[in-house]
């Protein structure tokens, strides 16, 4: 973050300092963890389901911390006055003073050196496609890019924060499960590029229809800068009907029609995608280290910025072909030891990512042939509303159809998944057990050399955990550059 005195700090965010103080001065990062701490950097103390912050203020300034920033100082006996900011709401003061930090840092840079502002959407593929850009955008200089999954009100002020008067590049993540979210994540940090990629049916029940997840992700190309470009994917009808709410320039990507195209698209054995880069007239040949057919789009979307930023298509498409999985429980493909071959997309899922996921396990297993199985360990996909037990079932109809040998339901959301698989009257085995403790028991009995799983559920079913626990041996990324 950019140097700042703790009174500064005080009157960008709206608040007031404990006591007087003249000489505090923040010269690190913000931080929320109080073992991140250190020399010069603020600590933001945040009241969480579980943990509240401001219960380690004074571990955070014993360890250097030259400030924190808190909405309760009842709880805070003993802690210097002078070097508590006290605000009404530290999320709030957060984002503030993130705003506050971009504008002076645009400000600073002169027409000819901005600082370009990159944000990415979509309902799926948000993360992977941020972590292309991270790869792709090197070149162009400093750049910051959030770890995992930075994305809400929290985490996007944050990797804001972390910017310098060094930085050419800030790439973002803007996640929403209400409209208004990215709209208020935008007027944190207005972007010069806004990349939409897909309207999906992720938290169908926060808001109330796809109607209304279109509408959050066009807050993304109407939170644009004046003359920022909107980045549109071709390929999605309710994507492309964004285009004319972009107040400046328009590119468009796809597999069927845009000005950056992905054309003879094939899959190896591994399941990644190989096609051939079209854009302005120039041709190159990608090969994706990424699994999944469904990355092409995440590819297309990163490389639109990349070229629209100046980068040139050999170098792009260089680029791309030695990008693999960057941020943990992302298609992350590994075989352990006893020939098992995981693959752990267990962040999240949706609809929509967890076919993705499926086609990508049926990819990479290659036809059945009775020893080599295809397993598939799901769980609940959450916030979908009334629509979730109709979602679940036909997600476990379309699982049996694609050819699962083996699908594991977890959890008591997924009855109506394990229901759908049976009712397909398929050959596929459907087992349900009631958690993660269970799956990962049973999964003991029926793993054998030569099956490749698929681990994926919503964050909160907890197949993360079961994914951490079953790579615990497991080699290195399968063939995949780390990126």
């Amino acid at each position: 973050m950019i140097t700042m005195t703790l009174a500064e700090v005080a009157a960008v965010t709206g608040g007031h300092l404990a006591a007087e103080a003249t000489d505090v001065v923040i010269t690190g990062d913000v931080v929320t963890d109080s073992r991140a701490a250190g020399p010069g950097t603020l600590f933001a103390a945040f009241a969480g389901e579980h943990v509240d912050g401001h219960d380690y203020v004074a571990a955070a300034l014993a360890a250097g911390a030259a400030g924190a920033l808190v909405c309760d100082t009842g709880a805070l006996a003993g802690v210097d006055p002078a070097r508590l900011v006290v605000v009404d709401d530290v999320a709030a003061a957060l984002g503030a003073l993130a705003r506050h930090v971009l504008a002076v840092l645009r400000a600073g840079r002169g027409a000819d050196d901005p600082l370009r502002v990159v944000a990415v959407t979509g309902s799926v593929g948000k993360t992977t496609t941020k972590d292309l850009l991270a790869r792709l955008l090197q070149p162009l200089g400093e750049r910051i890019a959030p770890p995992g999954s930075f994305n809400n009100e929290i985490g996007l002020p944050l990797t804001v924060l972390r910017a310098t008067r060094t930085t050419r590049t800030l790439v973002l993540e803007m996640g929403a499960d209400h409209v208004g979210n990215i709209a208020y994540l935008t007027s944190v940090a207005p972007p010069d590029v806004a990349v939409v990629l897909v309207v999906g049916r992720a938290h169908l029940g926060e808001f109330g229809g796809i109607d209304n997840v279109a509408r959050a992700k066009s807050e993304l190309v109407t939170g644009l800068v004046p003359t920022g470009t909107a980045v549109l994917n071709a390929d999605d009808p309710r994507v492309a009907a964004m285009a004319p709410l972009a107040p400046g320039r328009v590119v468009t990507f796809g597999r069927a029609a845009g000005d950056v195209r992905a054309e003879d698209v094939t899959l190896d054995d591994a399941g990644r995608a190989a096609f051939t880069l079209a854009a302005r007239g120039e041709r190159a040949a990608v090969r994706l280290a990424l699994v999944g057919e469904h990355h092409v789009t995440n590819a297309l979307a990163a490389a639109a910025v990349a070229l629209e930023l100046g980068l040139a298509l050999p170098d792009v498409a260089a680029a791309l072909a030695g990008a693999g999985a960057a941020s943990p429980h992302r298609m992350d493909v590994r075989t352990r030891p006893d020939g098992v071959r995981i693959i752990d997309d267990s962040y999240n899922a949706n609809p929509d990512s967890m076919r993705a996921g499926l086609r990508a396990l049926v990819a990479l297993a290659g036809p059945p042939d009775g020893a080599a199985r295809r397993v598939a360990v799901l769980g609940e996909m959450l916030e979908l509303g009334q629509d979730a037990a109709a979602e679940h079932a036909a997600l476990g109809a379309d699982a049996a159809r694609l050819g699962v040998d083996v699908l594991l339901a977890v959890g008591a959301g997924t009855a109506p998944l394990a229901d759908g698989a049976r009712a397909a009257e398929a050959r596929t085995e459907v087992l349900e057990v009631p958690d993660v403790d269970a799956a990962r028991e049973r999964l003991a009995g029926v793993l054998r050399p030569g099956d490749t799983v698929l681990l994926k559920g919503s964050n909160g079913s907890g197949i993360w955990r079961l994914a951490d626990a079953l790579l615990t041996e497991a080699a290195p990324a399968d063939g995949v550059m780390p990126a």
